[in-house]
């Protein structure tokens, strides 16, 4: 006998608690799990959620479970704009298995699942209050600029990390590629960091306070020479389709902070970063 008639049929609505801000602001070029490169980036908490009482103790933690929402999923999309989303879909295609073979949703971590929800665990860098607001400083997300957050909760060594586990499909880190770079496009990229760097010493000349919004851009817009080795860590985990892999020679653009980064896989099986251009 079915237990539904036991149970009440409705959703449960969660609050959405923050935003992430983060340098990557499109799905494409993002990890496709946590901890996967070391991407600095902020959660930003909302009233009544951002006050500094509900935090105290957290700071002795090293790591911390994120709980978000999948906001770039077309179902979700969906749902927002009230078109029929009744289909359950049983099945996806992970791009750890070249994105032909199909496994169980619930077999997956794919966004496209019934509550469109994502669950990650990074770092807990620093705990900052800006404004009597509170701004939790991160690294290892794999959340995109945006990302509603909603909950937070500490990692717990001696019960979160399992010893003596089977990963099924994904036992190991993914393979990553050799990342090269014009010397044409690592002009560009210096060339953009030193007009935004005069830019910023201007604007910042008065030595005003800190607000939310400016630690935000910095980790969001303001483009460093110590973001090269991010974009390297990113390009090298090949976030192109599975099934265009093998193309030698075909540009791709991932947006990072301020600019757009054109890549391509060459002859010698190394991605290529051809140019970057400021948006």
């Amino acid at each position: 006998m079915s237990c539904q008639a036991d149970f009440p049929l409705s959703n449960h609505i969660a609050p959405i608690i923050g935003y992430h801000h983060a340098p990557l602001s499109q799905k494409f070029g993002a990890p496709r799990q946590p901890n996967l490169a070391a991407l600095t980036s902020i959660i930003e908490m909302i009233a009544p959620y951002d006050t500094p009482a509900a935090f105290v103790g957290l700071e002795d933690f090293s790591h911390i479970w994120v709980s978000w929402q999948f906001h770039h999923n077309y179902q979700h999309k969906d749902k927002q704009t009230n078109k029929d989303d009744s289909s359950f879909r049983a099945q996806v295609r992970p791009p750890r298995l070249g994105g032909n073979q199909k496994i169980g949703v619930f077999a997956s971590r794919s966004m496209y699942r019934p509550s469109a929800l994502g669950l990650s665990v990074v770092k807990l860098e620093q705990i900052e209050v800006v404004e009597g607001r509170v701004l939790l400083i991160i690294s290892g997300a794999d959340m995109i600029d945006g990302t509603p957050i909603i909950d937070i909760k500490p990692y717990v060594a001696y019960s979160d990390a399992l010893l003596d586990i089977k990963s099924g499909f994904a036992p190991a880190a993914p393979h990553l590629l050799e990342v090269v770079i014009t010397e044409l496009a690592y002009e560009q990229f210096v060339q953009i960091i030193d007009k935004q760097h005069n830019y910023n010493k201007t604007e910042n000349a008065a030595n005003e306070k800190p607000t939310v919004e400016g630690v935000i851009y910095e980790t969001q817009k303001q483009l460093l020479i110590s973001d090269f080795d991010n974009i390297k860590a990113l390009i090298a985990q090949d976030p192109r389709p599975a099934y265009r892999r093998k193309e030698i020679n075909t540009l791709f653009v991932m947006r990072y902070k301020s600019i757009d980064i054109s890549f391509q896989l060459i002859y010698s099986g190394e991605l290529q970063i051809t140019a970057v251009v400021e948006i």
